[in-house]
């Protein structure tokens, strides 16, 4: 008997300890970032904690880690009331939207009053509540209408990021105390709380998200769209087994029991001392413009978070403001969700248009009534041909969903037919254009007209084309300069616009003197420019930047180029089949390819280019151009310490070769801030993804 005693106090005590320690453990590892021991270590320590457990049951109590799943389905949920209603944010889109919330709770509050902020990350996931009676968790919740939540508590004991049980007074008073926030302790030893209550967020990282995903894809089950609805639906759902397997997260971000905070940065702090988790990410800002700065940042670089966020969230800093701004409808006057600019939006089509290309294509273009998207204001969207108009369904009137992801151009995802009035007209191509019958040739897509340099309208645009950022980089020569040139008869090509005088621009309205000199600066500036630039910028039919760099490859390969005669000496040298040989290049673009340097008219261009002192730089072999020797890189985002041109360039310089679509032939993707469908795309296919900063290094 004495024995069997003595071997309960015995597991009692060990019991005691194992507990101890794997909180400790869980804490330093989640909330510190600390590993103290590794986590096949850790599992060990809860299997024989679980084993004794199984062994004296007498012994489990509501705190141990073991119980982070226990127990048979729930039937239903139980309500919860809230101590204070749980609120949600209203929402910004802009600067000027954070201005205006910022100048109405102003008014408000005293007059010079010091105001700071401070923002946070907006989670993904589903808001929720933790009651602690004694440092134990004894309660969790959803918000439900905000007053009134459903009892979770089994569930959320799943997720090892919420702590079962606080850390011990003399730990969180130590803690507190290394913040350097005395106020605080000073008002903990004289009231220490019985009942403590947190806010937080439940969500499932991407990783898990992905997994999840593809179990299911193997049992042919249906997909899930999002992390957020997957955490959503293993909360709300009555099986604590199931919300185990899902593996959710978590972090806390509102202290409601008042222990003398005087500022919203100070809850995170306390909550972070009693052991709860809080994202490392959040900050404080001084003002505005802080705050504008670290939206912009996690704008850039969400991407390389673990889980998904919609935008910031930004907090009047003072507790007393919060409390005497108050709640408006449900939301708090203190706070707003700094969103982040959509990837798609609903608009209407008030009209489909056609334009021409530099080749003679005809590209339906969707005329919108304008509607913010990915941080700027869009008014036009491709329908690309016949056949994308045919599979929309869509018609002049209609309401659509546009999306543009990174530098794409923006395009109609979605036509909403439900919402039809009856009044949408359908959109029918015109069977003439410039004077020329439009026609649609076999195996092709698009329609076209077969003269394209009998029409003006073309001309124009080959002109667009040739000064562009990725032709000959005319800055400050655009559409409308060359509108202003067109129209006055001072160019019929782009030859001409070389010999270009500041007094030829004179007498032009728009041109002042010191517009004259910087148009014909940048004109001179450009007259010697890069090879396979000088091949994209004469608008051969189907020759993008990629496919010109693989021609001068080629062509450099033949003679030293550094003139327009010299390229085109180099280009007759080759008969149709040779251009075949070119890696990359179909029997398409041989054809569009051979008959350009044959064609009596392009080759008097290319020749009025070398007469009016245009040159070549052609690519030379170095130790540092072969660095990116057979790399295929893939650009996507926005880059901060160059352009996508310079980019370009410097991996063109280096050997390598851009892309401008994601495929497996494809080495790495450069993913700057505000990435699109590319990035997802190489996440997919597991293309290796680097950062701005890898990318520089790798050029070093």
């Amino acid at each position: 008997m004495s024995k069997n005693l003595e071997t309960k106090v015995e597991a009692k005590e060990r019991i005691e300890k194992l507990k101890k320690a794997i909180h400790r453990y869980r804490y330093s590892r989640l909330v510190l970032n600390k590993e103290l021991i590794s986590s096949e270590a850790e599992d060990t320590l809860k299997k024989e904690l679980f084993d004794l457990e199984q062994k004296f049951p007498e012994f489990v109590t509501p705190d141990s880690p073991t119980q982070r799943v226990g127990g048979a389905p729930l039937k239903k949920f139980k309500k919860i009331r809230h101590s204070e209603r749980m609120t949600s944010f209203n929402d910004a889109f802009s600067e000027d939207d954070i201005k205006d919330w910022f100048e109405r709770d102003k008014k408000l509050l005293p007059a010079g009053a010091k105001i700071d902020f401070y923002c946070e990350l907006k989670l993904d996931g589903l808001a929720i509540s933790m009651i602690y009676e004694n440092g134990i968790f004894k309660t969790g919740s959803t918000r439900g209408n905000g007053l009134v939540g459903e009892d979770v508590t089994a569930n959320l004991k799943t997720i090892e990021a919420i702590p079962l049980k606080l850390l011990d007074r003399e730990e969180v008073l130590k803690n507190i105390e290394r913040m350097k926030l005395h106020h605080i302790v000073s008002h903990l030893k004289k009231s220490w709380p019985k009942t403590i209550e947190a806010r937080g967020e439940a969500f499932m990282d991407k990783k898990n998200f992905k997994n999840l995903n593809a179990e299911r894809k193997k049992k042919g089950l249906a997909l899930y769209a999002n992390p957020r609805n997957v955490a959503a639906g293993s909360i709300r759902q009555l099986n604590p087994k199931i919300t185990a397997a899902r593996r959710l997260d978590s972090y806390a971000y509102i202290l409601v029991t008042d222990m003398g905070q005087k500022t919203h940065e100070e809850e995170h702090l306390i909550l972070k001392a009693f052991g709860f988790r809080i994202n490392p990410a959040n900050k404080r800002a001084e003002n505005l413009d802080k705050v504008f700065a670290f939206h912009k940042y996690w704008s850039g670089h969400r991407e390389e978070l673990k889980f998904e966020i919609d935008g910031t969230v930004v907090m009047i800093n003072s507790e007393p403001y919060i409390k005497r701004l108050g709640i408006v409808g449900k939301a708090p006057r203190a706070g707003i969700a700094y969103k982040f600019s959509p990837k798609q939006a609903e608009t209407i089509v008030k009209n489909i248009i056609v334009q021409i290309g530099r080749t003679g294509v005809l590209t339906p273009v969707a005329i919108l009534k304008p509607v913010q998207i990915g941080g700027v204001t869009v008014s036009r969207a491709t329908l690309n041909n016949e056949d994308e108009i045919k599979r929309l369904g869509i018609k002049i009137g209609d309401t659509a969903i546009v999306g543009r992801a990174g530098d794409v151009i923006p395009d109609v995802v979605k036509v909403l037919k439900e919402l039809r009035t009856g009044h949408e007209k359908n959109f029918h191509f015109p069977k003439t254009f410039c004077g020329q019958k439009v026609v649609r040739l076999a195996g092709e897509a698009a329609r076209k007209i077969l003269h394209p340099e009998k029409c003006e309208l073309v001309n124009r645009r080959r002109l667009y084309h040739f000064v562009s950022k990725a032709a000959f980089d005319m800055e400050g020569v655009g559409p409308k300069i060359i509108d202003e040139l067109l129209n006055n008869n001072l160019i019929s090509d782009a030859a001409d616009l070389f010999g270009l005088e500041e007094g030829d621009l004179a007498p032009l309205e728009r041109f002042a003197e010191k517009s004259a000199q910087n148009v014909i600066s940048s004109i001179k500036k450009s007259s010697t420019i890069d090879l396979y630039k000088f091949i994209f910028a004469l608008g051969i039919a189907h020759v993008g930047e990629e496919t010109a760099a693989d021609i001068g490859k080629k062509l450099a390969a033949l003679k030293s180029i550094g003139s327009p005669e010299d390229l085109l000496e180099a280009a007759q040298k080759l008969k149709k089949d040779d251009w075949e040989k070119i890696a990359k290049i179909g029997p398409k673009v041989r054809e569009a390819i051979f008959g350009y340097f044959s064609d009596k008219n392009n080759i008097a261009f290319i020749k009025k280019l070398g007469a009016a002192g245009v040159k070549i730089i052609s690519p030379k072999v170095t130790p540092a151009s072969t660095k990116l020797k057979d790399k295929v890189f893939v650009l996507t985002g926005g880059l901060e310490t160059l352009t996508r041109e310079e980019a370009k360039d410097k991996i063109r310089e280096a050997g390598g070769d851009v892309s401008s679509s994601v495929g497996l032939s494809v080495d790495y993707v450069v993913a700057g801030f505000d990435p699109g469908e590319k990035y997802d795309k190489a996440k997919k296919l597991g293309v290796k993804i680097i950062s701005e900063k890898e990318f520089l290094n790798m050029l070093k």
